[in-house]
């Protein structure tokens, strides 16, 4: 709205007001010859006039009218959107994971829920929007572990899996505080990791002197003696290439897998080794890189360790912006001697963040490197 002067003063504007209120005001004005005194007397009644009408458009009735409104609408949203339901399906599975009592009744109460097709929700789950966040629970738990699935993967993948479950659990990552901050009954205790562990145990194979171990072995260093022809370096479907300089790097760590019978070595390159002599690698620079070589270990009568047939190695290369979808980190795995990339899509590498999860106040490294 324009602005007009309050007061018809030559060379004296006290203040300006809203056209809005000005035809109420005109009454009170006075000419242009009155007297100071009287002016004064008049500025200080049209002060009392806009405080009051500023005092009345916030009024609380105002105020109260709005809230009801707004809290209506709210409500209003609420009812809708609990119509607005994704689908969790209960599909048979192909058989479910078969162990001891007392570990089924662990993982049934710890993990079925969002890792298999049992999945019992509560009615404080069916609540939206809470239910949102549950069924995308659900979905990514199924993805990456179907317990009612189990009997479809190799018994290579079930330990691994397994393993690989045993450690989110024992880092705090599984299961997910939110979740159990709901459901305590699927809180995991010290006493059931124990459990659960105690039972990983069983399904490691300590035999000395492995025979099929030692003839891969055997066959590998036969086949070394003859390579074959050069061929281009593999790449994995995220555009990671194989990086055979890994050979030449330093070692800054190792992991022994007693779940499968593997050793590892991890390697890193320059970026890696300058970043721990630094005591920068939380977070690692940019342009490190990890070299993580599987053997399969060979143990003798006497309990004396080494490598056996090379079995995989896998990569992480830091770069938070090319990376950014997976934590800054890019992953890659060539399996056997034939560096077969891992991998059936290219989403192969959100298997990897999520196994890596536990770690995301390291970084998401697992490894903890050398002192140089």
């Amino acid at each position: 709205m324009g602005q007009k002067r309050l007061f018809g003063l030559k060379n004296h504007s006290f203040f300006t007001f809203s056209t809005r209120f000005y035809p109420l005001i005109t009454a009170f004005s006075i000419k242009k010859e009155s007297h100071f005194n009287t002016t004064v007397t008049y500025v200080q009644l049209r002060c009392q006039f806009i405080k009051r009408t500023f005092r009345e458009t916030r009024s609380p009735m105002s105020f109260k009218k709005i809230s009801v409104n707004i809290i209506a609408a709210l409500f209003i949203c609420f009812v809708l959107i609990q119509f607005i339901r994704p689908t969790i399906s209960h599909p048979s599975g192909t058989g479910d994971i078969q162990a001891p009592v007392q570990v089924k009744a662990i993982l049934q109460r710890a993990c079925y829920d969002c890792h298999s097709n049992q999945t019992d929700l509560r009615w404080y789950d069916q609540i939206q929007p809470v239910y949102w966040q549950v069924a995308a629970h659900v979905k990514a738990g199924r993805k990456g572990l179907n317990f009612s699935d189990w009997k479809s993967m190799a018994k290579p993948d079930q330990q691994a899996k397994l393993w690989e479950a045993v450690n989110q659990i024992a880092e705090g990552a599984m299961p997910i505080k939110s979740y159990a901050m709901v459901h305590p009954s699927a809180k995991v205790s010290a006493a059931d990791l124990q459990v659960l562990k105690a039972y990983l145990l069983t399904m490691v194979n300590n035999k000395p002197a492995d025979t099929s171990k030692t003839n891969a072995l055997e066959k590998q260093y036969l086949q070394q003696q003859n390579p074959h022809p050069a061929t281009p370096l593999p790449t994995a479907l995220n555009g990671i290439t194989y990086i055979p300089d890994y050979k030449n790097w330093q070692p800054i760590s190792t992991t022994d897998r007693f779940d499968n019978g593997t050793m590892r070595v991890i390697f890193g390159n320059d970026v890696a080794v300058k970043a721990i002599k630094d005591g920068h690698i939380n977070p690692w620079p940019n342009g490190t890189i990890f070299a993580k070589v599987a053997w399969d270990k060979l143990s003798d009568k006497d309990g004396n360790t080494k490598t056996g047939a090379f079995k995989q190695v896998e990569y992480m290369i830091k770069d938070d912006q090319k990376y950014a979808s997976t934590k800054g980190w890019g992953f890659a795995r060539f399996k056997t001697p034939k560096m077969v990339p891992y991998g059936k899509t290219v989403m192969f590498a959100t298997e990897c963040i999520n196994c890596h999860r536990p770690m995301k106040d390291n970084d998401f490294v697992f490894t903890e490197p050398l002192k140089f």
